[in-house]
């Protein structure tokens, strides 16, 4: 018999179970995650236009508490900007690794042609 029937196959179940358990809980963690984001972007949304409001009628009638009122909220929308800078993965970001990327990739390709000229 070959070692693979002779395993056990409660080893076998183990390692899948363990790894379904490890797929679950990462899927539940991207869950909560985007969830938190989701709400964050929807507070923030709600806190800017609170600000401009507030701004708005600062203008007209300047007051102390509209001051502290509109620093509460550029506190808070500070809070919520540093979690979502946290993002997991964002498009954007891979831009400039992008060009570099091509960039230097092409060079090294062209050096490498002239390189196999001058050798032949």
């Amino acid at each position: 018999m070959s070692d693979h029937q002779n395993s056990s196959p409660d080893h076998d179940d183990f390692d899948l179970g363990a790894a379904i358990f490890e797929l679950e809980s990462a899927i539940a963690r991207l869950k909560e995650r985007y969830h938190q984001v989701e709400t964050d972007k929807h507070r923030q949304q709600e806190l800017e236009t609170e600000k401009k409001e507030l701004e708005k009628q600062l203008k007209r009638n300047p007051q102390n508490s509209l001051k502290s009122e509109i620093q509460l909220i550029n506190q808070q929308l500070e809070e919520i900007e540093v979690r979502l800078e946290s993002e997991l993965f964002k498009w954007s970001s891979l831009k400039e690794p992008f060009w570099q990327i091509i960039r230097f990739g092409g060079v090294g390709i062209i050096i490498g042609w002239i390189l196999k000229t001058l050798t032949l």
